[in-house]
């Protein structure tokens, strides 16, 4: 049951709303979330301009190099396979094959958490959205992925705040 309802969102991200101006975004946006490298690049630059906040702007960066360590380790474990559905290729590549649960949402959902004390929020969890569902979007993650990308994510921010 579970996996029809995957498979049916998952068409539904892939063959709904495409353009190219909006491929090429939900592209790089996927590019700069791999690895949390937006989020620790966020870390970094606030870092850097607030003197008073650097603590803090580590103390986010660890945590979304944590969270990105733990995915990983339990995509290692549960070794689910990326979607592939030969009428709807994958609009990007992965670095791996393995798909859950995602790093790109476990990592944005722990940065925007971390950081939402020292920036507005709302752009921050947009941002957080935004890359998650790229990843339905460009067709290499199901959405239950995403899901327990969320919640990876928002409990290992919410161990560590």
């Amino acid at each position: 049951m579970l996996g029809a309802v995957d498979l049916a969102v998952l068409r539904a991200f892939r063959t709904r709303g495409h353009t190219r101006a909006l491929e090429r975004g939900a592209g790089l946006l996927s590019l700069l979330g791999e690895h949390g490298a937006l989020w620790l690049g966020i870390c970094a630059a606030g870092g850097l301009v607030s003197r008073d906040n650097r603590g803090p702007y580590a103390r986010a960066a660890k945590t979304v190099l944590g969270t990105y360590a733990l995915n990983q380790a339990i995509k290692f474990v549960v070794r689910r396979p990326r979607p592939r559905m030969e009428d709807l290729p994958p609009l990007a590549g992965t670095v791996s094959s393995l798909s859950y649960p995602s790093a790109h949402t476990a990592t944005s959902l722990a940065g925007a958490r971390m950081l939402a004390g020292l920036l507005p929020g709302a752009p921050l969890y947009t941002l957080a959205t935004l890359t998650a569902l790229s990843r339905l979007y460009l067709g290499v993650h199901y959405p239950s992925d995403i899901v327990a990308g969320a919640a990876l994510g928002s409990a290992v921010a919410e161990l560590a705040s």
